[in-house]
């Protein structure tokens, strides 16, 4: 008799997850959270690697029924878009074996996050979420943040999109007014806009794995990102430290305060965080597995990933509290400066000699229209490195940005 595992919107690292399953015997089965897959994730959805796919219409009690019928060892969401979706399913089919129900919002809009983080007295950005302009300037005004730089972006979004920095001083009204009302990368209307104080620091990833309400550290990595005008979430790199390193305690701890606020008890959750001179700071946390290669170069880093442990989890009752480092690993994203018609794809191929290439990922051939590069979304594509010592990595990533840029993106 066949056993199976419900998977809700496994866009990023779909196959990973499906093989993880598929080796202890467990057949994936996918659920989309929509009639079709999300236009932001076409090109990496892969439905060939499930055993079967579902589309949600909308009734929840059919798809209930659905899921039912599979009588699955795990449900577990793919990506920000199943969260809730996933809680709903939990609560009616497995109920007291995933997070607080009734904080199902505060692990994926930004705005109840916030307020859970700040009501648990856990150190935290100061922002607003409304559609009225003038509540906007109120708070300025009432915060003391006048002459000083902010952030605004979607609540339920994710992937840097459509995240602006404003300066010191300039008008934040024109960037609001564009937000306000539009659709994101998730397909939601934006019938309100975050605004943030910026936080100055180097903001890190801390992705989590907990079982029970036991709290499980799967990896701290370090992020570089660059801006580009107002757009300050371009990917350059992933690093991965140590868990002496005191920077990763400091986050760990942290981190598992936050998962605390929010109600997280069971699964995966990936949460961003800027160290700033006055200690970390919450960018947003989200109750699924880290997305892109992540999983791939986190296995790579640490031996080990979130993957691995919501199998392990699921199939034999294990909880792992930590994690270890067994190789220097780098993620390297790669951009494009213009939209445009990508007409030699073949030159990233040289990337494959370098002495410590370990995978590379490009969605686009030649011929294809690709974007301008502004955030996770309209990334070009990525190359992971990972070898004997950090000293190696660093020198195949001036490599890898030599041969990037050989890269010809014609203009339209």
């Amino acid at each position: 008799m066949p056993r199976y595992a419900i998977l809700v919107d496994p866009y990023s690292g779909a196959a990973e997850y499906a093989n993880a399953f598929r080796a202890r015997d467990i057949e994936p089965v996918a659920v989309l959270s929509t009639p079709g897959p999300l236009n932001s994730y076409r090109r990496t959805w892969n439905p060939d690697a499930f055993f079967r796919t579902h589309h949600h219409d909308g009734d929840f009690d059919e798809l209930v029924r659905t899921v039912k019928e599979y009588d699955p060892v795990a449900i577990v969401p793919g990506n920000e878009s199943a969260v809730m979706l996933v809680d709903a399913l939990i609560e009616e089919l497995m109920p007291g074996t995933g997070n607080v129900f009734e904080l199902s919002e505060a692990r994926r809009d930004k705005w109840p996050m916030g307020q859970a983080v700040a009501a648990a007295g856990i150190p935290h950005l100061r922002q607003i979420a409304t559609d009225d302009p003038e509540e906007v300037a109120a708070w300025i005004r009432d915060n003391g943040l006048q002459g000083r730089p902010l952030v605004l972006k979607p609540r339920r979004s994710g992937g840097t999109d459509d995240v602006h920095k404003v300066g010191a001083r300039e008008d934040w009204r024109p960037y609001f007014d564009r937000l306000l009302g539009s659709v994101n990368r998730f397909d939601i209307r934006n019938d309100t806009v975050l605004v943030q104080e910026f936080a100055e620091g180097t903001e890190y990833i801390v992705d989590t794995y907990s079982v029970d309400g036991k709290f499980g550290l799967v990896s701290v990595s370090r992020y570089s990102k660059s801006a580009k005008n107002d757009r300050i979430g371009i990917y350059d790199a992933v690093d991965y430290l140590a868990p002496q390193d005191p920077i990763a305690i400091a986050l760990g701890e942290y981190t598992r305060r936050v998962a605390q606020a929010v109600g997280v008890r069971t699964g995966c959750t990936h949460t961003e965080v800027m160290l700033t001179a006055d200690g970390p700071r919450l960018i947003e946390t989200a109750a699924r597995l880290a997305g892109s290669c992540l999983q791939y170069s986190a296995r790579l880093a640490t031996g080990d990933c979130q993957i691995d442990r919501t199998v392990r989890h699921h199939l034999d009752g294990t909880f792992t509290p930590g994690y270890e480092i067994v190789q220097p690993v780098r993620v390297v994203w790669l951009s494009s400066p213009r939209e445009g018609i990508l007409r030699n794809a073949e030159a990233l191929d040289a990337v494959r000699a370098l002495p410590t290439f370990q995978r590379l990922g490009l969605p686009y051939a030649n011929g294809e229209l690709v974007p301008c590069t502004e955030d996770l979304f309209t990334s070009l594509g990525w190359v992971i490195l990972g070898g004997p010592s950090q000293e190696s990595v660093d020198a195949d990533t001036v490599r890898v940005k030599e041969i990037e840029a050989r890269l010809t993106v014609e203009p339209v």
